[in-house]
């Protein structure tokens, strides 16, 4: 079945992140303050090993040794100053602001029917800004870490072209246990994030589908090589080292 592997790694996401939830709740925020700085590191090396495809023999071979930086600086350029214009990051953060706010209206709605009091973390108070500052950065950045990668689109043209789902299947353990970390400090934010991968990894899926196996290799390295660099910023975002605007370079 096409579209299976993404379908299992939105529900490791939104599974993960529920027990994420539940673990940090009864954390102290120093500890989740930890556990955020412990995958700000690891995004740093995922991206670091990533950027070993820019020595991808195929890609050196395609571009020449230089050509390989070029590339990549090149699609950050250009990425950067299309996203910026088109206001991605700015987006993305507003439509993870929008779906906050729906629910907390949800909540104080059934808040007001029930006239009990609510266990979710969500409800149970009025929207702060700090509240709403990390459910927008669990979103986001979340969403970010997810979706960018090497697995991700491979594992997206793997299945599309009938291939099977291994490579998506061992994405959602790793996104399924990266969203129990993410969301134990981050929160819920963190569970919506599987909707931006499922239709980034859906239209992957399908263009694959359509189309066939069209990647060379020396695409598939320079596409890696990029999300590297990406992944750092990420990292440095999590580190609250600096606010990267990851998401206008994509």
């Amino acid at each position: 079945m096409v579209g299976l592997g993404t379908l299992l790694n939105i529900v490791t996401i939104v599974v993960g992140a529920a027990i994420g939830v539940l673990i940090g709740n009864r954390l102290p925020e120093r500890t989740n303050r930890v556990v955020t700085d412990a995958l700000g590191l690891i995004t740093i090396v995922l991206g670091g090993l990533n950027l070993i495809s820019l020595t991808d023999s195929e890609f050196v071979g395609a571009v020449g040794a230089g050509g390989t930086f070029l590339v990549v600086i090149g699609a950050l350029l250009i990425g950067s100053i299309i996203g910026s214009l088109a206001g991605i990051e700015r987006r993305l953060e507003g439509f993870g602001g929008w779906l906050q706010d729906r629910l907390m209206r949800r909540g104080r709605r059934a808040a007001s029917v029930t006239d009990a009091p609510l266990a979710d973390s969500l409800v149970d108070a009025p929207l702060t800004l700090t509240a709403r500052e990390k459910f927008i950065n669990g979103f986001v950045d979340a969403s970010l870490v997810f979706a960018i990668g090497p697995l991700a689109i491979l594992g997206a043209f793997q299945d599309g072209t009938g291939q099977g789902i291994d490579q998506l299947t061992l994405k959602s353990t790793l996104d399924g246990f990266a969203s129990i970390a993410f969301a134990a400090s981050l929160g819920w934010g963190v569970a919506f994030s599987a909707i931006p991968v499922g239709i980034w990894q859906g239209l992957l899926t399908v263009l694959a589908f359509a189309l066939g196996s069209v990647m060379s290799g020396a695409a598939i390295a320079a596409l890696t090589a990029t999300g590297g660099v990406l992944l750092l910023g990420v990292g440095l975002r999590l580190l609250n080292l600096r606010a990267v605007a990851v998401a206008d370079m994509l």
